[in-house]
């Protein structure tokens, strides 16, 4: 198979969105639920516009949540490929929200997604490979490469770490926690 290349201009999807009060959660704030659910939308829309293939969501790396979003705010919804795997991507989300009336806009959430890119049988398609034009690009992507790194050193404590040891048992004096073993 030929190697293609796509520049992370060519995976770029913004969407904007009005928040109503059917969207608010208990407190009057914009439900983070619902921002969820946009997010996930606008990552598979970026995922397969790079891929040119159906993708679907292996991951929620990260979604901090920064700033409240109001009713009445017009939530502006940034995506794009951050990183390239074989059949993975990253895909990094800002989240912004602009009072109307005023103009003033608040960094509200960042996120990232990783999305595979999927056949018409549900096997993982080879993506094309990604052309970093800039040094914000490559500082991106080498954020990525790290959050992977971290991922895989969370996931080698998870089966290493011995949580039935003596030391383990005894640290956890120092949370928030009663132990009661039955």
């Amino acid at each position: 198979m030929k190697q293609t290349f796509k520049s992370v201009a060519d995976s770029r999807v913004t969407i904007s969105e009005l928040m109503l009060p059917s969207h608010t959660n208990f407190s009057g704030k914009i439900h983070g639920g619902y921002i969820l659910s946009l997010l996930d939308q606008i990552a598979f829309a970026c995922a397969s516009k790079y891929s040119g293939h159906y993708c679907v969501t292996a991951s929620v790396d990260t979604v901090d949540f920064l700033n409240p979003i109001e009713v009445g705010q017009l939530v502006t919804m940034k995506a794009s490929v951050n990183y390239v795997g074989r059949s993975s991507m990253i895909v990094g989300i800002r989240v912004e929200a602009e009072n109307i009336q005023t103009g003033v806009k608040k960094h509200c959430n960042s996120s990232y997604f990783t999305m595979v890119a999927k056949d018409k049988e549900g096997y993982n398609m080879q993506v094309p490979s990604l052309i970093l034009s800039n040094h914000e690009e490559i500082r991106r992507f080498y954020n990525c490469v790290k959050q992977i790194a971290s991922r895989k050193e969370r996931n080698l404590h998870e089966v290493a770490f011995d949580y039935k040891s003596d030391d383990a048992i005894n640290g956890l004096k120092n949370y928030n926690v009663k132990l009661d073993l039955k």
